[in-house]
């Protein structure tokens, strides 16, 4: 499977899947990928690898866009602070998240690499709770050492609440996307219905009748810094835990993912095919970590968005707030 470093490109308020056009949408997002990330890309007019100059992944043809919410602390006197992410194990970069594209698991079963122009969502923003769950969502809470460490995710201790303990080695969140497309459309209104999860994740698990294309499976992990919180007086007051996502989610149950489709000509499909390895393949260009790391594009709607000087939920949504 493709495991991969994305290092930061820029944390702001854009969303042009949920919010094409908008500068200075409801909550703020961490993105990766390709600079020629902006407000408005319409599907298939706007073609990412012709548009982007660089990316911050390592593969130097992958200029897609992976994007989710930023996780804030949240102190006791009700400013805020961006949580930090680290490098996952074995890879080198600045922020970010870590990328899979995984092909089914019993080395023989072909998928077909996404189109130019597909883009979709996982999870659901708006939940709070299990009632609803959004398939594929979790996270994993490290102990010293950073156990368990293996595992496939969403098992074991794996919660898909926001971990209400300590956690020494930091807080990993996992989106799974789905790996079944209906075959025709590249996009649906709620990027969502043009894709469906597979009977069983990580395998070449049965697809629906209505979504016959089997997909790779995409998924991201995001290795959140919470270890600097780690202390009883930094909680919140009653022992809860104070991490919440940006769209004012302290549960965890709404974190979700965003993905725009572009990798450059047949790539991806070449590099599935050859079952690439982790962040080394012989069908792709392997950039730098540092070349990747220098990948960066300025904020849109300029605003502090790492805090402590973050207003409260309970003001205004602009200047400083991260929601």
């Amino acid at each position: 499977m493709m495991r991969f470093a994305c290092s930061k490109l820029v944390v702001e308020r854009l969303d042009p899947l949920v919010n094409p056009g908008m500068i200075g949408t409801p909550h703020v997002h961490q993105i990766v990928g390709g600079n020629s990330f902006k407000a408005d890309m319409k599907p298939v007019e706007y073609d990412l690898p012709t548009q982007s100059t660089c990316t911050s992944c390592t593969f130097a043809e992958d200029f897609s866009n992976y994007w989710t919410a930023a996780l804030y602390y949240r102190a006791r006197n009700g400013t805020y602070k961006r949580v930090q992410q680290f490098e996952n194990g074995g890879l080198k970069q600045n922020q970010g998240m870590t990328v899979y594209y995984i092909p089914p698991y019993d080395g023989v079963s072909n998928v077909t690499a996404f189109k130019p122009g597909f883009r979709m969502l996982a999870g659901n923003p708006t939940l709070r709770s299990t009632e609803g769950e959004s398939r594929g969502i979790c996270h994993r809470c490290f102990g010293a050492n950073f156990e368990p460490f293996g595992g496939a995710p969403c098992t074991g201790n794996d919660t898909t609440h926001l971990p209400d303990q300590f956690c020494e080695g930091g807080i990993r969140t996992q989106v799974t996307f789905p790996t079944c497309w209906d075959g025709v459309n590249l996009d649906s209104p709620d990027h969502q219905s043009h894709v469906a999860y597979a009977t069983i994740p990580f395998e070449p698990g049965k697809c629906p009748e209505t979504h016959p294309v089997h997909l790779p499976q995409l998924m991201y992990e995001i290795m959140w810094e919470t270890q600097p919180f780690n202390k009883k007086e930094l909680w919140n007051e009653d022992g809860s835990q104070p991490f919440v996502f940006s769209m004012g989610d302290a549960t965890g149950h709404g974190n979700h993912g965003d993905y725009v489709f572009g990798w450059k000509g047949d790539s991806l499909q070449r590099a599935i095919n050859a079952r690439c390895d982790n962040d080394h393949c012989k069908e792709l260009v392997r950039q730098t970590d540092e070349e990747a790391m220098k990948c960066n594009v300025e904020q849109s709607m300029k605003e502090d968005v790492e805090g402590y000087e973050c207003k409260s939920l309970s003001e205004s949504t602009n200047n400083l707030s991260p929601y």
